[in-house]
């Protein structure tokens, strides 16, 4: 549940409609099913290694033990840094939200009581933390539930609503649907379906403050993703059937628009008049989940980074729960922060925080599936005997060279338009690429610093 309320979110109640719209139904069918098929290749991969060595903050412990302390330094930080500014994303997007009930208070207020709730909630203890976290997403998962069935029984022409016939195929296949723009409009939607996805991965942090690991992780791992795969294919055929791709109302992915998101423009059709305030409610429930997600995510792997010396010591500090307080206050602290930064220079600052932000969580991705590799020849040429693994990989090597390989592919198409067209886009291209310096910058200069080499297979710890 932990995972399913880090991944769905925004990306599928809002961004989804904007999907649709550029690449037409079948499209983003598409997309969404090849990003679904790399997404469980790195949970595989993921959940063979926090299931043989079930750690906190998991990323950059394998990432420092498997392949190279720098490299595990440089994911480290990119990842704490991807969480700790859509800390301050979900908070500007909760004040958004409630002002479509009270439009009158101030952004800041709400802000502040955001920041202050999901603050507490980390604070308490980590049991309080799930119990939190598994609400946030029952409530998530039951309204995708309801629109999922809603919107089957308008197709079938069981519930039709507002004298409507029943829906059938035909907006399907209207006009050049269901692919519409061709390869470069599928590529883009690969931006947009990734970033959908990124959450899944937090099951890998809390397997080492989880019951039974070995039990329970592999679990965990089978049912995240069919779960995410079946709602977010689902959402996307009932809203490719119901509404036209053409139609206006799916362009608007802002959150500000909540009235536009699709799961709204379905309702509407359905003849439920209060749609708009209950899909309102739910996605304010995501903005709730992602955040206090994304708040334990960052807190666990700053407290795993000082744990081994590649963050200030005293981020290791816990308080009587066996809560990081240091890397949470600091985390929180940072999220204020960035939130600031929105009001300042048109945003600007902000935006660049936020784009780094959206290219750190592939370089994480890409971090994990090369991590599994190196583990699992480690692994062979240590002599280890594969059926003594709890939980095995399918498709190895497979699985984990075709994962890096779409994470890249991703990362350097994220802004393909900037290349076309007769003058360069060096501004958009400086944006939207930031991030990857960054990411060098920590791993090259940690490496120089400390002189840190590739560890070759031989040397690898396994036990």
């Amino acid at each position: 549940m932990i995972s399913i309320g880090g991944s769905i979110g925004t990306g599928l109640f809002l961004g989804s409609g904007a999907s649709i719209h550029t690449a037409g139904p079948g499209g983003a069918l598409l997309a969404y099913g090849i990003i679904g098929v790399m997404v469980y290749l790195l949970m595989t991969s993921l959940g063979e290694m926090s299931t043989y060595m079930p750690v906190t903050g998991s990323f950059s412990t394998y990432a420092t033990k498997f392949v190279d302390p720098a490299f595990g330094f440089a994911i480290g930080w990119i990842y704490w840094f991807s969480w700790a500014t859509t800390l301050a994303v979900e908070t500007s997007a909760a004040a958004i939200l409630m002002k479509f009930w009270m439009p009158g208070v101030p952004s800041f207020v709400w802000s502040a009581l955001f920041l202050i709730f999901i603050f507490m909630i980390n604070f308490l203890s980590v049991k309080q933390y799930g119990e939190a976290e598994y609400w946030f997403s029952m409530i998530k998962v039951v309204a995708i539930l309801a629109f999922i069935i809603l919107g089957f029984l308008m197709i079938f022409g069981i519930m039709t609503g507002s004298g409507q016939a029943s829906m059938g195929i035909k907006n399907f296949t209207a006009g050049d649907a269901p692919f519409h723009g061709g390869f470069l409009a599928l590529l883009s939607i690969f931006m947009v379906a990734g970033f959908s996805f990124q959450g899944t991965e937090v099951v890998g942090i809390v397997a080492g403050e989880s019951k039974e690991p070995e039990k329970n992780v592999p679990k965990a791992i089978k049912q995240i993703f069919w779960r995410i795969l079946l709602f977010y294919m689902l959402s996307i055929l009932v809203i490719g059937l119901i509404v036209p791709f053409t139609d206006s109302g799916l362009m608007n992915s802002d959150i500000e628009k909540v009235a536009m998101s699709p799961f709204t423009l379905v309702f509407e059709r359905a003849g439920i008049a209060f749609a708009a305030s209950v899909m309102n409610a739910v996605i304010l429930t995501s903005v709730f989940s992602a955040g206090n997600s994304g708040l334990y995510a960052a807190t666990r792997m700053l407290y795993v980074m000082a744990k081994e010396r590649q963050a200030p010591a005293f981020m290791s500090k816990l308080n009587k729960h066996g809560v990081p307080i240091s890397a949470l206050a600091f985390t929180t602290a940072f999220g204020l922060l960035a939130f600031f930064s929105s009001m300042f220079g048109e945003g600007k600052v902000f935006m660049w925080l936020l784009n780094i932000a959206g290219l750190t969580g592939f370089i994480a991705w890409a971090g994990i599936a090369l991590s599994h590799y190196r583990f699992r020849k480690a692994y062979l040429y240590q002599g280890f005997d594969l059926n003594n693994l709890v939980y095995k990989a399918k498709w190895f090597p497979l699985g984990p060279i075709l994962a890096t390989a779409l994470c890249i592919f991703i990362i350097l198409g994220q802004n393909y338009q900037a290349f076309l067209g007769d003058n360069i886009d060096w501004q958009g291209i400086t944006v939207t690429y930031i991030g990857i310096p960054i990411f060098l910058l920590l791993w090259f200069g940690y490496k120089l610093a400390k002189k840190t080499k590739w560890i070759p297979l031989k040397d690898i710890e396994l036990k």
